[in-house]
């Protein structure tokens, strides 16, 4: 019995470390692409995921939302798509598209948008994770990652002190 304890203590443990591994090598690379090459947003193998910040989208996408989107410029009248606007990045859904322009409109909004030019589009939305802000703002917090680091690192000390007993 205690062996297999053993066993899945060892398994968990090697789990948890590779996805701390992948945490931080996913994060570098974020950090790398927005900072040090000046991006609005970071491409994983031309996806992209980001947080909604206003209301315009209500009821289909709310604040704290994250938006899985797909880098591309194929679009059509009634997706919802990401685009580059005064250094802002905006989600809003197409309501009319002309050979130079796209006209958009938030879900929430009276009126819609005025138009913006093709290029501006960064992709389209695939997917949306609910409540993400919500697990956003636990996990950012300095006493949650504490606590979490002190479970990992007595779960660790616990596994190590029951090898040495045998």
């Amino acid at each position: 019995m205690k062996n297999i304890l053993k066993k899945i203590g060892n398994i968990t443990l090697n789990i948890l470390v590779f996805i701390a591994i992948i945490f931080l090598a996913f994060s570098g690379y974020v950090i790398y692409q927005i900072k040090l090459q000046n991006k609005q947003y970071a491409s994983i193998c031309g996806y992209t995921a980001l947080e909604v910040v206003t209301g315009s989208m209500s009821k289909t996408i709310d604040i704290g939302d994250l938006v899985i989107v797909k880098l591309t410029q194929n679009i059509n009248v009634g997706d919802i798509i990401v685009y580059s606007q005064d250094n802002n990045l905006i989600t809003h859904r197409v309501v009319e598209i002309s050979k130079e322009n796209i006209i958009t409109k938030g879900d929430n909004n009276n009126t819609a948008d005025e138009p913006i030019k093709k290029e501006n589009v960064v992709g389209k939305v695939i997917y949306v994770v609910r409540k993400f802000g919500i697990l956003k703002d636990v996990f950012s917090s300095p006493w949650v990652l504490i606590c979490i680091g002190i479970t990992i690192l007595l779960f660790g000390i616990a596994i190590i002190c029951k090898n040495e007993d045998k």
